[in-house]
């Protein structure tokens, strides 16, 4: 009979693998999950006995506000799908039943990824995870399959998530006294949390490569190894909702956002690379630097969109506050080869060759980001795009294009691209359009502690 201590396959389960786990009680509850327009993990806990008994094949009911809520999850207005008018009604979870994995640092439960449809069974095409299915459906119809792995930064405090949110997220106090970038010693006070953390990952079915620290006072990175483009983003949302579970249990908190403070932020850098159907390698040739005229097309294609479709890499205000020359941020849309100050890092070679992405935060919804950075490979192929330039040198000086400032720019940009159109379809984009329509005005309403500080008694 499998037992959670000898499951062979670190995590991963198949519907008949988790039948005698629930049938002896091991696992009772499994998690029905999926990432919203935020790019967060919601969905519900369900008995693990009605999960075998009928939702595994049936799916589970959720409101459809769910993709048409503001951050702090009120109703707003504008949302093609969800209304008050439509009646707030369902949507159905349906799961996917290859991302069913133990979730070790949850007693007794299991989760699953979920793809979402309406009741008539038509996908939700304004889903980000439909969004990402539908760009690697239009690659695979190429003859092209994608891998990728993200990188995502995040800082720890010694304050618990409710501590935190008493004191409105101030004065709260680093992990670490100074700046720990591979430093050993001071991550070493943090490694009972990233050890669990870990650990946790790799009993869920990841494959954890390792952590390091990161510039900020507590910040860290933990790397896993490349994956399908789909199965690398479903383990994104996992490890991120799982991190921050694991970090409430130790009575510490961490954060994702892009821009804490005024010192270095977090990123998370985008490696993407594409294959053949057979596994075969297509971006490596004997061209200049290794390329194939497919890569040139592909990165010529990177470049031609990043700007239109920033939106999709820089999601929020606070995504714009990272981007500062000389901050490992980039600021130049631009292209080299294992230059830290251009927005695409080519790194690797032969099978390995991959483009990196560096301007996604942190607070990245992965899904659509490497749904645009398809989009954006397949306009370069599609149109043949000869490749600019190399740059060589310091980026943030040149007069490159630059990645755009503000959401309200990044929006604009995006609701003018007919290649996001084309790419996206109008449901998509006007969408996401309303999302940021939605954050600005939130944004543009509020009055800062920036603002009070320097105004309250000298204005």
């Amino acid at each position: 009979m499998t037992t959670l201590a000898h499951h062979p396959r670190s995590g991963n389960l198949t519907l008949e693998e988790l039948a005698p786990l629930v049938a002896s009680r091991e696992i009772d509850t499994v998690i029905i999950a999926f990432t919203d327009m935020q790019g967060r993990l919601v969905g519900k806990r369900t008995s693990a006995r009605l999960f075998m008994e009928e939702l595994a094949s049936h799916g589970a009911e959720c409101c459809n506000y769910l993709l048409a809520v503001d951050v702090e999850m009120n109703t707003v207005d504008g949302y093609k799908i969800s209304s008050w008018e439509k009646g707030y009604g369902d949507m159905a979870m349906m799961p996917d039943l290859e991302t069913l994995r133990i979730v070790p640092w949850l007693p007794g439960t299991a989760m699953v990824t979920a793809d979402l449809t309406m009741l008539d069974e038509t996908p939700v095409v304004q889903s980000p995870r439909e969004i990402l299915k539908t760009q690697i459906a239009r690659l695979e119809a190429a003859g092209l399959v994608p891998y990728a792995a993200t990188e995502l930064e995040f800082i720890v405090f010694d304050d618990s998530y409710r501590s935190a949110w008493a004191k409105k997220y101030s004065d709260l106090t680093p992990a670490s006294d100074y700046n720990i970038d591979y430093a050993l010693l001071a991550s070493t006070r943090m490694e009972p949390l990233l050890r669990e953390i870990r650990n946790g990952m790799d009993g869920a079915g990841m494959y954890c490569e390792g952590v390091k620290g990161e510039c900020n006072f507590g910040q860290q990175e933990i790397g896993f190894r490349y994956a399908h483009a789909l199965a690398t983003c479903d383990n994104h949302s996992i490890y991120k909702n799982g991190a921050k579970e694991i970090a409430d249990q130790h009575g510490k908190a961490l954060t994702f956002m892009a821009k804490y403070n005024e010192k270095e932020g977090n990123s998370c850098h985008i490696h993407l690379s594409v294959r053949g159907a057979d596994g075969s390698s297509v971006m490596a040739g004997d061209g200049t630097y290794g390329f194939s005229k497919l890569m040139e097309h592909w990165l010529a294609g990177l470049l031609a969109t990043t700007r239109e479709f920033s939106l999709f890499f820089a999601p929020n205000i606070n995504s714009y506050k990272r981007y500062v020359e000389g901050s490992f941020a980039p600021t130049a849309v631009a292209w080299g080869v294992d230059n830290r100050t251009c927005a695409l890092r080519v790194v690797g070679h032969g099978q390995s060759l991959r483009v990196e992405n560096r301007i996604p935060g942190g607070d990245v919804n992965q899904y659509l980001a490497v749904a645009a950075l398809i989009a954006g490979g397949l306009y370069g192929i599609e149109n043949e795009l000869e490749l600019p330039p190399i740059f060589e040198g310091n980026a943030y000086g040149s007069e490159a294009p630059t990645v755009p400032t503000t959401l309200r720019d990044a929006a604009e940009l995006f609701g003018t691209s007919t290649i996001a159109a084309e790419a996206f379809g109008a449901d998509v984009v006007e969408h996401y359009l309303n999302n940021a329509r939605i954050e600005q005005k939130a944004y543009d309403a509020a009055i800062t502690d920036w603002e009070r500080v320097r105004g309250f008694e000298r204005f």
